[in-house]
Protein backbone atom coordinates (compact mmCIF):
# COMPACT_ATOMS: atom_id res chain seq x y z
CA UNK A 1 0.00 0.00 0.00
CA UNK A 2 1.49 3.21 -0.83
CA UNK A 3 0.34 6.29 0.88
CA UNK A 4 0.31 9.75 -0.77
CA UNK A 5 0.00 13.35 0.80
CA UNK A 6 -2.14 15.41 -0.71
CA UNK A 7 -1.57 19.32 -0.55
CA UNK A 8 -4.60 20.80 1.27
CA UNK A 9 -6.85 22.76 -1.04
CA UNK A 10 -5.92 26.71 -1.40
CA UNK A 11 -8.84 29.23 -0.99
CA UNK A 12 -10.45 30.79 -3.99
CA UNK A 13 -11.97 33.87 -4.71
CA UNK A 14 -14.98 32.64 -3.40
CA UNK A 15 -13.88 32.13 0.16
CA UNK A 16 -11.98 35.68 0.23
CA UNK A 17 -15.31 37.12 -0.88
CA UNK A 18 -17.27 34.97 2.32
CA UNK A 19 -14.49 36.21 4.90
CA UNK A 20 -15.55 39.76 3.62
CA UNK A 21 -18.67 39.21 4.41
CA UNK A 22 -17.80 37.15 7.68
CA UNK A 23 -16.32 40.62 8.90
CA UNK A 24 -19.43 42.75 9.19
CA UNK A 25 -20.90 40.87 12.04
CA UNK A 26 -17.09 40.77 13.58
CA UNK A 27 -16.58 44.86 12.77
CA UNK A 28 -20.04 45.40 14.42
CA UNK A 29 -20.29 43.17 18.02
CA UNK A 30 -16.56 44.73 18.62
CA UNK A 31 -18.07 48.02 17.39
CA UNK A 32 -21.25 47.40 20.27
CA UNK A 33 -18.51 47.37 23.47
CA UNK A 34 -17.72 50.57 23.35
CA UNK A 35 -20.24 52.40 21.06
CA UNK A 36 -22.34 53.79 23.79
CA UNK A 37 -19.43 55.95 25.34
CA UNK A 38 -20.40 59.62 23.82
CA UNK A 39 -24.63 58.58 23.62
CA UNK A 40 -24.24 58.37 27.48
CA UNK A 41 -25.94 61.68 27.97
CA UNK A 42 -28.14 61.76 25.38
CA UNK A 43 -29.76 58.56 26.64
CA UNK A 44 -29.90 60.02 30.33
CA UNK A 45 -31.32 62.97 28.74
CA UNK A 46 -34.61 61.06 27.31
CA UNK A 47 -34.41 57.61 29.53
CA UNK A 48 -33.65 59.45 32.64
CA UNK A 49 -31.78 55.81 34.25
CA UNK A 50 -30.66 55.87 37.60
CA UNK A 51 -26.77 55.30 38.90
CA UNK A 52 -27.34 51.46 38.57
CA UNK A 53 -29.46 51.36 35.28
CA UNK A 54 -26.81 53.22 33.76
CA UNK A 55 -24.16 51.16 34.93
CA UNK A 56 -26.48 48.08 33.43
CA UNK A 57 -26.66 49.43 30.45
CA UNK A 58 -23.08 49.60 29.92
CA UNK A 59 -21.92 46.15 31.53
CA UNK A 60 -25.16 43.73 30.23
CA UNK A 61 -23.98 43.72 26.90
CA UNK A 62 -20.30 42.48 27.63
CA UNK A 63 -21.53 40.00 30.47
CA UNK A 64 -23.75 38.31 28.54
CA UNK A 65 -21.59 38.16 25.42
CA UNK A 66 -18.65 36.52 27.66
CA UNK A 67 -21.06 34.14 29.56
CA UNK A 68 -22.52 32.62 26.36
CA UNK A 69 -19.42 32.37 24.09
CA UNK A 70 -18.58 28.53 25.09
CA UNK A 71 -22.26 27.40 24.93
CA UNK A 72 -23.02 29.25 21.71
CA UNK A 73 -19.53 27.87 20.41
CA UNK A 74 -20.80 24.24 21.45
CA UNK A 75 -23.93 25.23 19.61
CA UNK A 76 -22.58 25.74 16.38
CA UNK A 77 -20.39 22.72 16.55
CA UNK A 78 -23.61 20.76 16.99
CA UNK A 79 -26.21 22.63 14.58
CA UNK A 80 -24.01 24.34 12.19
CA UNK A 81 -21.59 27.09 12.58
CA UNK A 82 -23.51 29.11 9.29
CA UNK A 83 -26.46 28.05 10.67
CA UNK A 84 -25.72 29.63 14.16
CA UNK A 85 -24.42 32.64 12.62
CA UNK A 86 -27.76 33.49 10.63
CA UNK A 87 -29.55 32.76 13.98
CA UNK A 88 -27.16 35.23 15.74
CA UNK A 89 -27.80 37.70 12.72
CA UNK A 90 -31.53 37.88 12.99
CA UNK A 91 -31.24 38.11 16.47
CA UNK A 92 -28.40 41.30 16.88
CA UNK A 93 -30.68 42.87 14.19
CA UNK A 94 -33.99 42.45 15.93
CA UNK A 95 -32.18 43.62 19.58
CA UNK A 96 -30.40 46.34 17.05
CA UNK A 97 -33.90 47.74 16.35
CA UNK A 98 -35.68 47.41 19.44
CA UNK A 99 -32.64 49.28 21.40
CA UNK A 100 -32.63 52.35 18.90
CA UNK A 101 -36.49 52.97 19.65
CA UNK A 102 -36.81 51.96 23.53
CA UNK A 103 -38.83 54.35 25.06
CA UNK A 104 -37.40 52.87 28.95
CA UNK A 105 -34.65 52.26 30.63
CA UNK A 106 -35.81 48.29 31.21
CA UNK A 107 -36.35 47.88 27.52
CA UNK A 108 -32.64 49.57 26.57
CA UNK A 109 -31.03 47.24 28.98
CA UNK A 110 -33.44 44.03 27.65
CA UNK A 111 -32.16 44.92 24.21
CA UNK A 112 -28.59 45.25 25.05
CA UNK A 113 -28.62 41.62 26.69
CA UNK A 114 -30.18 40.25 23.70
CA UNK A 115 -27.44 41.99 21.54
CA UNK A 116 -25.10 40.37 24.35
CA UNK A 117 -26.86 37.29 23.22
CA UNK A 118 -26.22 37.63 19.32
CA UNK A 119 -22.65 38.89 19.59
CA UNK A 120 -21.92 35.59 21.23
CA UNK A 121 -23.09 33.16 18.39
CA UNK A 122 -21.41 35.56 15.77
CA UNK A 123 -18.03 35.58 17.35
CA UNK A 124 -16.89 32.50 17.74
CA UNK A 125 -19.23 31.22 14.79
CA UNK A 126 -17.28 33.90 12.46
CA UNK A 127 -13.70 32.36 13.53
CA UNK A 128 -14.75 28.75 13.45
CA UNK A 129 -15.68 29.48 10.11
CA UNK A 130 -12.68 30.87 8.43
CA UNK A 131 -11.03 27.64 10.22
CA UNK A 132 -13.07 25.35 8.13
CA UNK A 133 -13.12 27.97 4.78
CA UNK A 134 -9.22 28.03 4.70
CA UNK A 135 -7.57 24.70 5.09
CA UNK A 136 -3.84 25.69 3.68
CA UNK A 137 -2.03 27.03 6.39
CA UNK A 138 -0.71 29.87 4.94
CA UNK A 139 -3.69 31.36 3.94
CA UNK A 140 -5.50 30.42 7.00
CA UNK A 141 -3.05 32.52 8.69
CA UNK A 142 -3.53 36.12 6.85
CA UNK A 143 -7.07 34.91 7.16
CA UNK A 144 -6.86 34.48 10.99
CA UNK A 145 -4.89 37.87 11.10
CA UNK A 146 -7.75 39.72 9.07
CA UNK A 147 -10.11 38.55 11.73
CA UNK A 148 -7.79 39.43 14.42
CA UNK A 149 -7.46 43.14 13.06
CA UNK A 150 -11.21 43.44 12.59
CA UNK A 151 -12.08 42.70 15.87
CA UNK A 152 -9.57 44.90 17.12
CA UNK A 153 -10.41 47.46 15.35
CA UNK A 154 -13.79 47.63 15.96
CA UNK A 155 -13.29 48.23 19.38
CA UNK A 156 -11.51 51.55 18.67
CA UNK A 157 -14.06 52.82 15.94
CA UNK A 158 -16.98 52.46 17.83
CA UNK A 159 -16.57 55.64 19.74
CA UNK A 160 -15.55 57.64 16.67
CA UNK A 161 -18.66 56.28 14.45
CA UNK A 162 -20.74 57.10 17.97
CA UNK A 163 -19.79 60.39 17.88
CA UNK A 164 -20.08 61.13 14.23
CA UNK A 165 -23.61 59.91 14.16
CA UNK A 166 -24.51 61.94 17.51
CA UNK A 167 -23.34 64.97 15.65
CA UNK A 168 -26.09 64.70 13.35
CA UNK A 169 -29.12 62.02 14.52
CA UNK A 170 -30.36 61.55 17.66
CA UNK A 171 -28.66 58.78 19.94
CA UNK A 172 -30.84 55.65 18.98
CA UNK A 173 -28.62 55.73 15.15
CA UNK A 174 -25.63 54.30 17.23
CA UNK A 175 -28.02 51.20 16.77
CA UNK A 176 -29.83 51.24 13.68
CA UNK A 177 -26.25 51.10 11.93
CA UNK A 178 -26.29 47.58 12.90
CA UNK A 179 -29.62 46.89 10.44
CA UNK A 180 -28.21 47.01 6.89
CA UNK A 181 -25.04 44.89 7.40
CA UNK A 182 -27.08 42.36 9.38
CA UNK A 183 -29.30 42.27 6.59
CA UNK A 184 -26.82 41.89 3.99
CA UNK A 185 -25.48 39.38 5.78
CA UNK A 186 -28.27 37.30 5.90
CA UNK A 187 -28.53 37.71 2.16
CA UNK A 188 -24.70 36.63 1.13
CA UNK A 189 -23.87 34.07 3.65
CA UNK A 190 -25.50 31.07 2.66
CA UNK A 191 -23.90 32.12 -1.28
CA UNK A 192 -20.34 32.19 -0.12
CA UNK A 193 -20.50 30.87 3.19
CA UNK A 194 -20.02 26.67 3.57
CA UNK A 195 -22.28 25.12 6.34
CA UNK A 196 -19.92 23.01 9.02
CA UNK A 197 -21.15 20.98 12.04
CA UNK A 198 -20.08 18.32 13.78
CA UNK A 199 -21.92 14.67 12.72
CA UNK A 200 -19.85 13.13 16.20
CA UNK A 201 -21.98 14.70 18.55
CA UNK A 202 -24.56 13.58 21.74
CA UNK A 203 -27.38 15.92 22.26
CA UNK A 204 -26.54 19.38 23.47
CA UNK A 205 -26.04 19.36 27.19
CA UNK A 206 -28.54 22.58 28.77
CA UNK A 207 -26.57 21.38 32.59
CA UNK A 208 -23.34 21.89 31.11
CA UNK A 209 -24.34 24.97 29.40
CA UNK A 210 -26.02 26.71 32.75
CA UNK A 211 -22.87 25.65 34.43
CA UNK A 212 -20.18 27.49 31.94
CA UNK A 213 -22.58 30.57 32.24
CA UNK A 214 -22.60 30.23 36.05
CA UNK A 215 -18.90 30.10 35.96
CA UNK A 216 -17.78 32.93 34.13
CA UNK A 217 -20.14 35.14 34.85
CA UNK A 218 -19.94 35.57 38.19
CA UNK A 219 -15.72 35.71 37.49
CA UNK A 220 -16.31 38.19 35.46
CA UNK A 221 -18.82 41.04 37.28
CA UNK A 222 -16.64 40.22 40.29
CA UNK A 223 -13.49 41.17 38.54
CA UNK A 224 -14.46 44.07 36.58
CA UNK A 225 -16.47 45.40 39.72
CA UNK A 226 -13.12 45.30 41.38
CA UNK A 227 -11.76 47.17 39.12
CA UNK A 228 -14.36 50.19 38.80
CA UNK A 229 -14.71 50.59 42.96
CA UNK A 230 -12.63 48.15 44.37
CA UNK A 231 -12.79 44.96 47.05
CA UNK A 232 -15.55 43.96 48.86
CA UNK A 233 -17.48 40.65 50.35
CA UNK A 234 -20.02 40.23 47.61
CA UNK A 235 -17.35 40.70 44.69
CA UNK A 236 -14.98 38.46 45.99
CA UNK A 237 -17.83 35.98 46.97
CA UNK A 238 -19.17 36.41 43.45
CA UNK A 239 -15.43 35.40 41.63
CA UNK A 240 -15.26 32.29 44.44
CA UNK A 241 -18.89 31.10 43.60
CA UNK A 242 -18.00 31.59 39.96
CA UNK A 243 -14.72 29.24 40.18
CA UNK A 244 -16.59 26.58 42.25
CA UNK A 245 -19.13 26.74 39.39
CA UNK A 246 -16.52 26.10 37.29
CA UNK A 247 -15.10 23.19 39.14
CA UNK A 248 -18.49 21.41 38.29
CA UNK A 249 -18.44 22.30 34.77
CA UNK A 250 -14.92 20.79 34.13
CA UNK A 251 -16.19 17.44 36.46
CA UNK A 252 -19.38 17.05 34.53
CA UNK A 253 -17.28 17.33 31.34
CA UNK A 254 -14.34 14.90 32.64
CA UNK A 255 -17.91 11.92 32.91
CA UNK A 256 -19.74 12.79 29.91
CA UNK A 257 -19.53 10.68 26.66
CA UNK A 258 -20.36 13.62 24.87
CA UNK A 259 -18.93 16.71 26.90
CA UNK A 260 -19.38 20.24 25.98
CA UNK A 261 -15.73 20.73 25.39
CA UNK A 262 -13.79 18.53 25.23
CA UNK A 263 -10.86 18.24 27.79
CA UNK A 264 -8.36 16.39 25.89
CA UNK A 265 -8.01 19.46 23.98
CA UNK A 266 -6.24 20.86 26.70
CA UNK A 267 -3.83 17.84 26.32
CA UNK A 268 -2.99 19.06 22.61
CA UNK A 269 0.57 20.37 22.13
CA UNK A 270 -0.03 24.15 22.31
CA UNK A 271 -3.39 24.50 23.15
CA UNK A 272 -3.52 25.78 26.87
CA UNK A 273 -0.37 27.49 26.17
CA UNK A 274 -1.49 29.61 23.22
CA UNK A 275 -4.50 30.43 25.51
CA UNK A 276 -2.09 31.46 28.70
CA UNK A 277 -0.77 33.35 26.29
CA UNK A 278 -3.58 35.29 24.44
CA UNK A 279 -4.48 36.17 28.20
CA UNK A 280 -1.77 37.60 28.70
CA UNK A 281 -1.62 39.95 25.98
CA UNK A 282 -5.46 40.81 26.70
CA UNK A 283 -4.37 41.48 29.77
CA UNK A 284 -2.54 44.29 28.52
CA UNK A 285 -3.86 45.80 25.97
CA UNK A 286 -7.04 45.76 27.39
CA UNK A 287 -6.09 46.95 31.27
CA UNK A 288 -3.80 49.72 29.78
CA UNK A 289 -6.19 51.48 27.24
CA UNK A 290 -8.11 53.36 30.52
CA UNK A 291 -4.93 54.95 30.85
CA UNK A 292 -4.55 56.01 27.55
CA UNK A 293 -8.28 57.17 27.19
CA UNK A 294 -7.90 59.26 29.93
CA UNK A 295 -4.99 60.94 29.57
CA UNK A 296 -5.78 62.21 26.30
CA UNK A 297 -9.01 63.51 27.51
CA UNK A 298 -8.29 64.58 31.10
CA UNK A 299 -4.31 65.45 30.94
CA UNK A 300 -4.24 66.69 27.86
CA UNK A 301 -8.05 68.64 27.73
CA UNK A 302 -9.18 66.90 24.85
CA UNK A 303 -12.89 66.79 24.05
CA UNK A 304 -14.30 63.06 23.97
CA UNK A 305 -14.41 63.07 19.83
CA UNK A 306 -11.16 64.37 19.56
CA UNK A 307 -9.85 61.79 21.80
CA UNK A 308 -11.23 58.85 19.94
CA UNK A 309 -10.33 60.35 16.84
CA UNK A 310 -6.66 60.77 18.21
CA UNK A 311 -7.03 57.28 19.75
CA UNK A 312 -7.72 55.87 16.13
CA UNK A 313 -3.76 56.09 15.58
CA UNK A 314 -2.35 53.23 16.86
CA UNK A 315 -5.16 50.98 15.27
CA UNK A 316 -3.87 52.41 12.10
CA UNK A 317 -0.43 52.38 12.79
CA UNK A 318 -0.64 48.37 13.15
CA UNK A 319 -3.34 47.74 10.87
CA UNK A 320 -1.16 45.83 8.48
CA UNK A 321 0.57 43.77 11.31
CA UNK A 322 -1.29 40.73 12.07
CA UNK A 323 -1.22 39.96 8.08
CA UNK A 324 2.18 40.68 7.93
CA UNK A 325 2.97 38.59 11.32
CA UNK A 326 0.98 35.55 9.10
CA UNK A 327 3.92 35.91 6.61
CA UNK A 328 6.48 36.02 8.88
CA UNK A 329 5.37 33.29 10.58
CA UNK A 330 6.16 31.09 7.68
CA UNK A 331 9.63 31.58 7.45
CA UNK A 332 10.27 32.03 11.46
CA UNK A 333 9.42 29.60 14.28
CA UNK A 334 6.23 31.22 15.94
CA UNK A 335 7.24 30.93 19.38
CA UNK A 336 10.18 33.08 18.29
CA UNK A 337 7.71 35.49 16.44
CA UNK A 338 5.19 35.38 19.56
CA UNK A 339 8.14 36.01 22.38
CA UNK A 340 9.48 39.02 19.52
CA UNK A 341 5.97 40.74 19.80
CA UNK A 342 5.51 40.81 23.50
CA UNK A 343 9.13 42.16 23.37
CA UNK A 344 7.96 44.80 21.02
CA UNK A 345 4.90 45.35 23.49
CA UNK A 346 7.77 45.97 26.09
CA UNK A 347 9.57 48.71 23.98
CA UNK A 348 5.99 50.28 23.76
CA UNK A 349 5.61 50.22 27.89
CA UNK A 350 9.11 51.63 28.06
CA UNK A 351 8.58 54.51 25.72
CA UNK A 352 5.15 55.13 28.12
CA UNK A 353 7.29 55.46 31.12
CA UNK A 354 8.60 58.64 29.40
CA UNK A 355 5.03 60.35 29.23
CA UNK A 356 4.13 63.27 31.73
CA UNK A 357 1.46 65.83 31.56
CA UNK A 358 4.26 68.54 29.84
CA UNK A 359 4.99 66.03 26.91
CA UNK A 360 3.54 66.18 23.59
CA UNK A 361 0.87 64.05 22.28
CA UNK A 362 3.00 62.49 19.76
CA UNK A 363 5.02 60.27 22.41
CA UNK A 364 1.90 58.79 23.83
CA UNK A 365 0.90 58.08 20.55
CA UNK A 366 4.02 56.72 19.78
CA UNK A 367 4.35 54.11 22.74
CA UNK A 368 0.51 53.11 22.61
CA UNK A 369 1.14 52.06 18.77
CA UNK A 370 4.30 50.24 19.97
CA UNK A 371 2.95 48.19 22.41
CA UNK A 372 -0.54 47.65 19.75
CA UNK A 373 1.39 46.42 17.25
CA UNK A 374 3.30 43.57 19.11
CA UNK A 375 0.22 42.33 21.29
CA UNK A 376 -2.05 42.49 18.01
CA UNK A 377 1.16 40.25 16.27
CA UNK A 378 0.69 38.08 19.34
CA UNK A 379 -3.41 38.11 19.16
CA UNK A 380 -3.43 36.56 15.76
CA UNK A 381 -0.35 34.22 15.94
CA UNK A 382 -1.41 32.68 19.26
CA UNK A 383 -5.39 32.51 17.52
CA UNK A 384 -3.81 30.97 14.57
CA UNK A 385 -2.26 27.78 16.51
CA UNK A 386 -5.51 27.69 19.36
CA UNK A 387 -7.46 26.73 15.60
CA UNK A 388 -4.81 24.73 14.31
CA UNK A 389 -4.67 22.73 17.20
CA UNK A 390 -7.92 21.67 17.49
CA UNK A 391 -9.79 19.56 15.47
CA UNK A 392 -11.93 21.55 12.52
CA UNK A 393 -15.08 19.29 14.10
CA UNK A 394 -14.69 21.16 17.60
CA UNK A 395 -13.42 24.11 16.07
CA UNK A 396 -16.23 26.14 17.40
CA UNK A 397 -15.65 25.82 21.10
CA UNK A 398 -11.97 26.46 20.26
CA UNK A 399 -12.98 29.55 18.99
CA UNK A 400 -15.05 30.16 22.23
CA UNK A 401 -12.38 29.50 24.64
CA UNK A 402 -10.17 31.46 22.81
CA UNK A 403 -12.51 34.53 23.06
CA UNK A 404 -13.45 33.60 26.73
CA UNK A 405 -9.57 34.32 27.76
CA UNK A 406 -9.60 37.04 25.93
CA UNK A 407 -11.91 38.52 27.77
CA UNK A 408 -10.96 36.98 31.33
CA UNK A 409 -7.30 38.50 30.31
CA UNK A 410 -9.16 41.99 29.31
CA UNK A 411 -11.07 41.81 33.03
CA UNK A 412 -7.88 41.52 34.78
CA UNK A 413 -6.13 43.41 33.26
CA UNK A 414 -8.28 46.60 33.93
CA UNK A 415 -8.57 45.45 37.56
CA UNK A 416 -4.85 44.67 37.77
CA UNK A 417 -3.51 47.63 35.77
CA UNK A 418 -6.13 49.80 37.27
CA UNK A 419 -6.04 49.12 40.50
CA UNK A 420 -2.16 49.99 40.63
CA UNK A 421 -2.73 53.19 38.91
CA UNK A 422 -5.03 54.04 41.16
CA UNK A 423 -2.96 53.68 44.24
CA UNK A 424 -0.37 55.29 43.15
CA UNK A 425 -2.60 58.78 42.26
CA UNK A 426 -4.06 58.45 45.75
CA UNK A 427 -0.96 58.28 47.46
CA UNK A 428 0.64 60.72 44.95
CA UNK A 429 -1.46 63.69 44.49
CA UNK A 430 -1.68 64.30 48.65
CA UNK A 431 1.83 65.70 48.54
CA UNK A 432 0.73 68.12 46.12
CA UNK A 433 -2.68 69.85 46.60
CA UNK A 434 -2.42 73.01 48.34
CA UNK A 435 -2.81 73.22 51.97
CA UNK A 436 -6.08 74.37 53.41
CA UNK A 437 -8.77 73.02 51.09
CA UNK A 438 -11.70 71.79 52.87
CA UNK A 439 -11.83 67.68 53.76
CA UNK A 440 -14.66 66.78 51.64
CA UNK A 441 -13.32 68.90 48.70
CA UNK A 442 -9.55 66.75 49.43
CA UNK A 443 -11.18 63.43 49.54
CA UNK A 444 -12.92 64.71 45.89
CA UNK A 445 -9.52 65.07 44.50
CA UNK A 446 -8.15 62.23 45.81
CA UNK A 447 -10.70 59.43 44.51
CA UNK A 448 -10.29 60.19 40.83
CA UNK A 449 -8.45 62.27 38.43
CA UNK A 450 -11.84 63.35 37.21
CA UNK A 451 -12.87 63.97 40.23
CA UNK A 452 -9.59 66.18 40.87
CA UNK A 453 -10.88 68.26 38.02
CA UNK A 454 -14.28 68.89 39.08
CA UNK A 455 -12.83 69.84 42.46
CA UNK A 456 -10.40 72.62 40.69
CA UNK A 457 -13.55 74.26 38.41
CA UNK A 458 -14.87 75.70 41.82
CA UNK A 459 -11.41 77.05 43.08
CA UNK A 460 -9.44 80.27 42.49
CA UNK A 461 -7.51 80.25 39.00
CA UNK A 462 -3.86 79.54 41.03
CA UNK A 463 -5.14 76.93 43.35
CA UNK A 464 -7.03 75.57 40.70
CA UNK A 465 -3.93 75.46 38.62
CA UNK A 466 -1.98 73.91 41.34
CA UNK A 467 -4.49 70.94 41.86
CA UNK A 468 -4.70 70.07 38.35
CA UNK A 469 -0.60 69.76 37.97
CA UNK A 470 -0.61 67.60 41.21
CA UNK A 471 -3.47 65.63 40.02
CA UNK A 472 -1.82 64.85 36.55
CA UNK A 473 1.19 64.17 38.19
CA UNK A 474 -0.04 61.58 40.05
CA UNK A 475 -1.84 60.50 36.99
CA UNK A 476 1.05 59.90 35.15
CA UNK A 477 3.10 58.28 37.93
CA UNK A 478 0.22 55.52 38.17
CA UNK A 479 0.99 55.43 34.41
CA UNK A 480 4.50 54.99 34.89
CA UNK A 481 3.88 52.14 37.81
CA UNK A 482 0.95 50.41 35.66
CA UNK A 483 3.66 50.35 32.79
CA UNK A 484 5.75 48.61 34.72
CA UNK A 485 3.56 45.95 35.36
CA UNK A 486 2.30 45.55 32.21
CA UNK A 487 6.20 44.83 31.30
CA UNK A 488 6.63 42.71 33.96
CA UNK A 489 3.66 40.28 32.66
CA UNK A 490 4.86 41.04 28.86
CA UNK A 491 8.32 39.18 29.81
CA UNK A 492 6.10 36.71 31.46
CA UNK A 493 4.31 35.90 28.31
CA UNK A 494 7.31 35.72 26.08
CA UNK A 495 8.81 33.07 28.66
CA UNK A 496 5.33 30.96 28.70
CA UNK A 497 5.60 31.07 24.83
CA UNK A 498 9.31 30.26 24.31
CA UNK A 499 8.51 27.23 26.90
CA UNK A 500 5.04 26.18 25.45
CA UNK A 501 4.93 26.56 22.31
CA UNK A 502 8.49 26.38 20.81
CA UNK A 503 8.03 23.71 18.11
CA UNK A 504 4.52 23.56 17.57
CA UNK A 505 2.78 24.26 14.12
CA UNK A 506 -0.78 25.17 13.03
CA UNK A 507 -2.33 21.86 11.08
CA UNK A 508 -2.38 21.92 7.69
CA UNK A 509 -6.12 20.36 6.54
CA UNK A 510 -3.84 17.50 4.46
CA UNK A 511 -5.66 14.82 2.80
CA UNK A 512 -3.88 11.08 2.32
CA UNK A 513 -4.87 8.99 -0.87
CA UNK A 514 -4.56 5.89 -0.24
CA UNK A 515 -3.57 3.66 -3.00
CA UNK A 516 -4.17 -0.42 -2.32
CA UNK A 517 -1.36 -1.78 -4.55
CA UNK A 518 -1.93 -5.29 -3.52
CA UNK A 519 -4.80 -7.77 -4.17
CA UNK A 520 -6.97 -6.91 -1.09
CA UNK A 521 -9.61 -3.99 -2.20
CA UNK A 522 -8.62 -1.82 0.68
CA UNK A 523 -9.01 2.13 0.70
CA UNK A 524 -9.41 5.08 2.78
CA UNK A 525 -10.45 8.37 0.95
CA UNK A 526 -9.42 11.30 3.05
CA UNK A 527 -8.27 11.68 5.86
CA UNK A 528 -8.25 15.21 7.84
CA UNK A 529 -5.29 15.42 9.96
Amino acid sequence: MTITTTPAPRAGRREWIGLTVLMLPLLLVSMDVSVLYFAVPFISAELRPTATEQLWIFDIYGFVLAGLLITMGALGDRIGRRRLLLIGATAFGAASLLAAYADSTATLIAARAVLGVGGATLMPSTLALVRNMFHDAKQRGTAIGIWTATLTGGIAIGPVLSGILLEHFWWGSIFLINIPAMLMLLLLVPLLVPEFRNPATGRFDLISAALSLGALLPVIYGIKEMARDGLSPVRVLSIVGGLLVGALFLHRQRTRAYPMVDLALFRRRGFAGSLAVNLLAMFAIVGFAIFTTQHLQLVLGLSPLRAALWSLVPSLAVGGVAPAAAALAQRVERAYLIGAGFGIAVVGFVVLTRVTPETPLWLLLVGASVYAGGLVMVMSLVTELVLGAAPPEQAGVASALTESSSELGGALGMAILGSVGAAVYRREIVDGLPAGLPDDTTAAAQETLGGALAVAEGLPAELADVVRHAAGVAFTDGLHLAAYAAMAVMLLGAVTALVALRGVRPADSTALAVEPTGPADTSLSSVSR
